[in-house]
């Protein structure tokens, strides 16, 4: 085996593990929101529970889950405030 094949081996490992790399790093963020807005819509879910005995009620949708899976609590009470208040 000559050193201009093991050159050309050990390149090709490198621009796997970069595209790897590049490709891993969105999957992880993607995969973070999609989580956190499932957990936002459960919050959601909890808050209408508890409303209900108040008549108060958010919609649950992809934007609501998504709002409350990006801010959190914060998020919740955004939109708690805004249905007061609207």
């Amino acid at each position: 085996m000559d050193f201009s094949n093991v050159f050309v081996i050990i390149g090709c490992i490198v621009v796997f593990m970069v595209i790897g790399k590049i490709f891993s790093v969105p999957l992880k963020a993607i995969l973070k929101l999609v989580g956190n807005s499932i957990l936002g819509g459960i919050l959601i879910f909890i808050i209408n529970l508890i409303g209900a005995a108040f008549q108060f009620h958010i919609g649950l949708n992809v934007g609501t889950a998504i709002l409350v899976g990006i801010l959190g609590i914060p998020g919740a009470i955004l939109l708690i405030a805004l249905k007061i208040f609207m």
